[in-house]
């Protein structure tokens, strides 16, 4: 159960999701450009131009990249004075996403009387087929193809704890772990591009963002986007607040990689070519007097407190406790910041 916490509370994903929002305007010349080179193709531009966003989650931020795209198209025909085509937009989540907010917020699209907008969502798990074949023009996601379709199975079968609470177990078992979260990302990133191969039309584009490392940081370094989460749940165990058992079976399927691995991939697949790719820090769109422990909280509660609770029951308050602690010396969330640094990879990409 991979999804984002639902509603509009204090903890919700639609109130805990601003530097997702930043990540997602870094897009926006990579979208802009896709819809260019899109409407300069008469063979690809007739008439009607579909667009997808895979991993649209809830919120504020679930029209953020359509509408992008669909102010380029306006704007583009505005300057070349061409007609105003029909846009169909889908959003896609998996089933148990807040698909109630997206839906009331797909309204305001409809009746932005810009280009004449048809909306629709498409729930499922973009590592199988969501569209008809050789039907979509623009098909974007962002920070989301860093979830994986599963734990890895080497793991798994062989009840490797992903995060031993014994730091030299830990040590020792570090690559293992990480080149099964690597196989497991290649395995599905791979499918990820031959599916949407399949569902775009010739020429047709993709913009993708997900959270990886930097290239200069080695993968003996690099332990989880999730760390944290994986640090404070030990806590939690050791003293006895959730079960050790399982808390050595509980795995977040998510990876962070680097360009070079998605270069390889993209490459060995072979469906798409490379045609813009930027990589940033994410910690440069955010103000550091805003992050602050309560803040950082809520962040991780937003995007974790589902599969948490899935896998050990109602322990959030104990995990508030448990983090609270953790940072109650002041710098102590921006230490944390630093000592896991992330990169943003966002890649643009034409299908061959």
């Amino acid at each position: 159960m991979v999804h984002m916490n639902q509603g509009q509370g204090e903890t919700s994903y639609a109130r805990n999701s601003r530097i997702q929002n930043a990540q997602q305007n870094r897009m926006k010349p990579l979208i802009e450009g896709s819809i260019f080179e899109l409407c300069s193709n008469n063979t690809l531009f007739p008439g009607k131009i579909l667009i997808a966003d895979l991993g649209c989650s809830s919120g504020p931020n679930a029209l953020a990249l359509v509408s992008i795209a669909v102010e380029a198209i306006h704007s583009y025909c505005l300057q070349f004075e061409q007609t105003l085509p029909e846009v169909c937009v889908l959003l896609n989540d998996l089933p148990d996403n807040d698909f109630n907010t997206v839906v009331k917020s797909l309204v305001t699209l409809r009746q932005s009387k810009k280009p004449n907008v048809l909306t629709g969502v498409t729930p499922g798990s973009f590592y199988e087929r969501l569209f008809t074949s050789g039907s979509m023009h623009l098909i974007c996601s962002s920070n989301s193809l860093h979830w994986l379709s599963k734990a890895p199975e080497h793991l798994t079968r062989n009840q490797i704890p992903a995060y031993d609470m014994d730091e030299h177990a830990r040590c020792e078992s570090l690559p293992i772990v990480l080149e099964a979260y690597a196989q497991q990302f290649r395995e599905d990133f791979t499918l990820f591009l031959k599916l949407r191969a399949k569902e775009l039309v010739p020429g047709g584009r993709m913009v993708v963002s997900l959270v990886g490392r930097h290239s200069d940081v080695t993968a003996s370094k690099f332990s989880h986007l999730w760390e944290t989460v994986a640090q404070i749940l030990s806590v939690m165990a050791s003293e006895g607040v959730i079960d050790k058992a399982k808390y050595d079976s509980f795995y977040v399927p998510m990876y962070g990689a680097s360009s070079e691995e998605l270069m390889e991939i993209i490459q060995e697949e072979g469906s798409f070519s490379i045609t813009d790719m930027r990589v940033y820090d994410p910690a440069t769109d955010m103000n550091n007097a805003l992050f602050t422990s309560s803040w950082f909280i809520n962040h991780l509660r937003a995007i974790f407190e589902p599969i948490i609770v899935e896998h050990f029951g109602d322990v959030m308050n104990e995990f508030v406790r448990t983090a609270e602690q953790r940072w109650t010396l002041e710098g102590s969330v921006q230490d944390e910041r630093a000592k896991y640094p992330r990169a943003m990879q966002v890649v643009s990409l034409a299908k061959a």
